[in-house]
């Protein structure tokens, strides 16, 4: 191979780490997808890093690396499946190594996403079933105003979070939101338990996805990021049981 071909399939490889960290994606995943990026283009051996915050990655026996910062992570499900299906199309012969790569680039600078309704809609429903399995029993009357706490939490949450890159002051703002929302329903009669409320409405924002991740890391032998991604898990369910808590004094 050449040098061009060397430093194109180290940052194919680099970047499509970097679109499954940004989307949430295990570590295990990521370093297993790259490998077989470089195995699939003809190069055997590949020395990779992954950590949240950066990849690096080398072709072993080369004097060759390239290194790449994580700025920002989310959970967005859809990049990882996406990166993980043109890895595939990849190794059937489908696409060659700078059609992959151009695929990556136009991923990265053009996610699909799903429209904001659907999303509110999303977070209403998730919040009145979660508050229903939670509490064991069909609290018509508190439904609608679970739903609505939810959709505000989560409105605020996602709004804050790209207008700031402060980590958890989005998370605590939203369930500040969705308890105020509790608070003053209840006080005008439109909620009878801001405990199941409460209950329901917060689950659009708890880390579920990321602790699982960071467990099922550490369960694969990457402890240093499932310790760093299970911390900040922690944190951000301390900032919004804090942001819960300025609130519940009032009810």
């Amino acid at each position: 191979m050449t040098t061009v071909d060397k430093a194109e399939l180290l940052d194919t490889c680099l970047l499509a780490g970097r679109i499954m960290i940004e989307g949430g994606s295990e570590m295990y995943r990521v370093d297993d997808t790259m490998a077989r990026i470089t195995n699939n283009a003809g190069v055997r051996g590949v020395a990779l890093f992954t950590t949240p915050t950066g990849i690096v990655a080398g072709l072993n026996n080369e004097q060759y690396v390239q290194v790449r910062q994580i700025h920002q992570r989310e959970i967005d499900l859809e990049k990882v499946s996406r990166v993980n299906q043109l890895s595939r199309e990849f190794a059937a012969g489908e696409l060659s190594l700078p059609e992959l790569h151009h695929r990556l680039r136009a991923l990265a600078l053009h996610v699909p996403f799903f429209p904001m309704w659907l999303q509110i809609i999303g977070a209403g429903v998730l919040s009145a079933t979660m508050m229903i399995i939670f509490t064991q029993q069909y609290d018509w009357f508190d439904i609608p105003t679970a739903a609505v706490a939810g959709i505000v939490g989560f409105l605020v949450s996602t709004y804050l979070s790209r207008l700031t890159n402060i980590r958890f002051v989005a998370e605590l703002a939203g369930a500040l939101a969705l308890a105020l929302v509790t608070l003053a329903a209840c006080k005008v009669g439109w909620g009878l338990s801001p405990d199941n409320i409460l209950i329901g409405a917060v689950m659009p924002m708890v880390p579920g996805v990321a602790i699982t991740n960071s467990i099922r890391d550490m369960l694969a032998g990457h402890l240093l990021t499932g310790i760093t991604r299970g911390m900040e898990a922690v944190l951000t369910a301390c900032a919004i049981g804090f942001g819960i808590a300025l609130v519940l004094p009032y009810f």
